[in-house]
């Protein structure tokens, strides 16, 4: 299938009784044939200017290829435990992901965090621009970003009218985004006016090099000012007939579409009762340590206080290329010390970029995954939401995670494995609590090891450990209208709602208010995904402890950096079966 062919219709999976990781392969290679998504972020088609087709027949498109090869999954054969452990993979994932299609989730998916319309975006954020040839192929894909958010539009049209609404609060954040895009010239209500010449896009296509043809120019300029105004024609929609037809639509999806979401984020159907109290003991027990920490960078006071001391008169960098080019000597430096000690760091995965976060994204810090031929490394993403100074002290953990040794070195290594494991285990078939969980033992083992002395870096670690402790307490609490907590220091015996939850988050972070209104959010729009941070990192813990104790039992010395290797050669596991592959190792 060349660039210009459309998903409606993918090829049936083999059945030829092949190996688990030829099926693996071949599905990710059908769904890169389907899904310029996975083809772009993979890099696995060269020039690729297809738009993704988020209607309902994309979706339809996506499910006939996970039902075929499910089919074909019996008859495949395993080799190895990477067979093993790559058909339990494709059997949770795409059942889990047919769970969400059967439950309508894709017709009413509207939220601020890699939602349909930032993956539309995002595509050029992956696309090679280093020639004239490149940005032809740009020019072509932006002038078809009205097809793409066509079919976004659809499918919520069709969401809407069987009844399946995102929430109000969903749609004015996305639509406040959309206005972001457009840039300061936009206005309501601009329909498909053409003077959206400030936005996003336009922003973009005028990096293309001077040396490109005046055709070229024309054309991305056209394509930028298509693009801009079919952004504007969806927010229109959105904040008119959509958000009408939406209103009454409660943030709380309920416990059996918690359900769906919490399994296709955790890869495990969930005892929410014991999550939500492991939670809140987590929450309690790291109060504690963080107020000790708070005495030590300010006598006397509490966390709070401690961190808005931090804020004012702490370490900080002025400027938004400073603060990118502290991040990027930062991720150097961690590479530099840790590689031949913790971890062999090795090849390509010694590159990562860190970037800024283009406007109208949300408030979080993010990572991209590089392509397979490692054409386009890694990248760390910050948003800076319109701010030019950035204190330092809640930075560090937090690219510890996104970075070296958390994300990147997690999912670079994968990369490099590819040709080893399945492409599917060690790209598309990621679960969040998997990597989520591996970045926040990445921060933890740099506590470990000595790395956060800086002034405040140890207490915005702490914060950043309690901000996943409140979020798994928070997000089910919501979600499935649970009380709060007798012994809580507010609210004791109430409801947990957004409101609740909003202030008891802004009395136990660090964060500013920008940032904690967008997290709620956040966990409002995509339930289940903020505990995997957290389940994950137990995980990870759980399973280093038992493999520990394994050596330990059989009078074998413990070789943390050997666990490592073996444990990040494993490719993408859920949790009904991470901590007892760990604990093999």
């Amino acid at each position: 299938m060349d660039a210009e062919q459309t998903a409606s219709s993918p090829p049936a999976a083999s059945h030829g009784g092949g190996t688990v990781r030829e099926l693996a392969d071949g599905y990710v290679a059908r769904l890169a044939e389907i899904d310029t998504l996975v083809a772009t972020a993979l890099g696995l088609v060269p020039g690729d200017d297809r738009v993704p087709d988020l209607s309902p027949a994309g979706q339809d498109a996506h499910d006939e290829l996970a039902h075929s090869t499910l089919a074909a999954l019996p008859g495949a054969r395993e080799q190895d435990d990477d067979d093993r452990r790559a058909r339990r993979l494709l059997h949770e994932r795409l059942h889990a992901q047919l769970a969400v299609t059967e439950a309508g989730e894709h017709l009413r998916t509207v939220r601020n965090v890699f939602g349909p319309h930032q993956q539309v975006r995002q595509l050029f954020l992956m696309m090679p621009t280093a020639t004239p040839d490149d940005w032809g192929v740009v020019a072509r894909r932006m002038a078809q970003v009205p097809q793409a958010l066509t079919g976004y539009r659809q499918s919520l049209a069709e969401g809407s009218r069987r009844g399946l609404h995102a929430a109000p609060r969903q749609v004015t954040t996305v639509a406040d985004q959309l206005t972001d895009w457009l840039g300061e010239t936009a206005a309501a209500g601009t329909g498909t006016d053409t003077a959206n010449t400030g936005s996003w896009f336009h922003g973009f296509v005028a990096g293309a090099p001077d040396a490109a043809p005046r055709s070229l120019r024309s054309d991305l300029a056209a394509a930028a000012t298509a693009a801009a105004d079919a952004a504007a024609g969806l927010r229109d929609w959105m904040e008119g007939e959509y958000l009408s037809a939406a209103a009454g639509t409660p943030d709380a999806v309920g416990a059996d579409r918690y359900a769906v979401g919490a399994r296709l984020s955790t890869g495990a159907d969930l005892d929410l009762a014991e999550a939500y109290a492991w939670g809140w003991a987590e929450y309690r027990r790291l109060d504690v340590e963080m107020r000790a920490e708070a005495d030590r960078v300010l006598p006397g006071a509490d966390p709070l206080a401690a961190m808005r001391h931090l804020d004012a008169h702490g370490e900080s960098v002025t400027g938004v290329d400073a603060v990118r080019a502290w991040l990027q000597q930062m991720m150097d430096t961690a590479i530099a010390d840790l590689d031949g000690t913790q971890f062999a760091i090795e090849g390509p995965v010694r590159t990562v970029e860190a970037m800024i976060a283009p406007p109208g994204s949300a408030a979080a810090p993010y990572y991209t995954r590089p392509t397979l031929d490692f054409s386009r490394p890694g990248r760390t993403w910050l948003p800076t939401l319109g701010r030019t100074r950035f204190p330092l002290w809640d930075l560090v953990s937090t690219w510890y995670h996104e970075g070296v040794p958390g994300h990147h070195l997690q999912l670079a290594r994968w990369t490099q494995l590819a040709g080893s494991l399945s492409t599917y285990q060690t790209s598309v078939g990621s679960v969040s609590a998997t990597t989520e969980g591996w970045a926040l033992y990445a921060e933890r083992l740099m506590d470990e090891l000595g790395y956060l002395t800086a002034q405040g870096a140890r207490l915005g670690y702490l914060d950043a450990q309690q901000m996943r402790a409140v979020r798994v307490v928070i997000d089910i609490g919501m979600h499935l209208g649970l009380r709060v907590p007798a012994d809580s220091p507010l609210h004791a015996g109430e409801v947990w709602t957004p409101r609740v939850a909003r202030e008891f988050f802004g009395a136990h972070s660090g964060r500013d208010g920008a940032f904690l209104d967008s997290e709620i959010v956040r966990y409002l729009g995509w339930p289940g995904q903020a505990i995997s941070y957290k389940l994950g990192e137990r995980a990870w813990l759980a399973g280093r402890d038992a493999a520990r104790e394994h050596h330990e039992r059989r009078g074998e010395p413990f070789d943390l950096p050997a666990w490592h290797a073996a444990a990040l050669s494993l490719g993408s596991l859920g949790l009904d079966d991470l901590t007892d592959e760990l604990a093999r190792l």
